[in-house]
């Protein structure tokens, strides 16, 4: 059974904001963007990304291993890849993204800040049947799996059994639904909002990403609170039956 624990940052007051997935890249819809970016020539920003990200490497800074390569899915505007770079310099951090948009917007903040330790970013959709990136230690997706079709969800879960070693986590954050009941009445309405949107969206039940995650060999070990009704999930891969 995964334990549950909390986050030690302080929680963020604010609004509910949509996730960071980037616009759609194919008819599936894979990936889409979030409702509250913004552009300065070609880098997006995502305010949420300034609120949870903080938050966010608290619990990486346990979980991560010391060294290796991250391969971050769906970076959106690119802007946690260089705050997780900048935090993480004993490992390559790989972003990568579906949209063509997202990706000029991720090499346009690398130009800016020129890491050692932050790759260019790849073109990868989650859906396909092979992955741009042969093996990685640990694999991050944020605010994902809620603004794209269910089979999106099953397709992060596929690939990365592909690529990570038996024991390597899997992260995900975002806001979920557990037993079928919403953590937060503001979760139902955004819940409501995005399945308004597209019918295919909606936020997760972490009992159906779980079993999903199962039949590709991860358990969930642990769930994290996060602010503003998010949670971290940590699934570990060859640990599932």
């Amino acid at each position: 059974m995964a334990r549950t624990s909390r986050a030690i940052a302080t929680p963020v007051i604010g609004s509910k904001v949509a996730g960071r997935g980037s616009p759609p890249a194919n008819a599936a819809g894979m990936q889409v963007s979030s409702y509250n970016t913004w552009m300065a020539g070609s880098r997006h920003h995502a305010p949420a990304t300034a609120r949870n990200r903080e938050p966010i490497r608290q619990v990486l800074e346990r979980v991560l291993p010391p060294r290796g390569t991250v391969l971050e899915i769906a970076s959106g505007s690119g802007e946690h890849a260089i705050y997780f770079a900048r935090a993480f310099p004993g490992l390559t951090w790989q972003p990568s993204d579906a949209s063509e948009s997202a990706l000029t917007s991720i090499a346009a903040w690398l130009a800016e800040v020129r890491l050692p330790n932050l790759r260019a970013p790849i073109a990868l959709d989650v859906t396909a049947a092979a992955w741009p990136v042969v093996h990685a230690d640990a694999i991050l997706c944020i605010n994902m799996v809620h603004i794209a079709p269910w089979q999106a969800a099953l397709g992060l879960f596929d690939g990365a059994a592909r690529l990570l070693s038996p024991g390597a986590p899997l992260f995900l954050y975002g806001p979920y639904r557990f037993g079928g009941r919403f953590t937060a009445a503001s979760n139902a309405e955004f819940d409501r909002g995005l399945r308004q949107r597209d019918p295919r969206w909606g936020v997760r039940d972490v009992d159906e990403l779980s079993a999903a995650a199962g039949v590709h060999g991860f358990a969930l070990e642990e769930v994290v609170e996060m602010p503003a009704n998010n949670h971290s999930l940590l699934f570990r891969a060859g640990a599932g039956p």
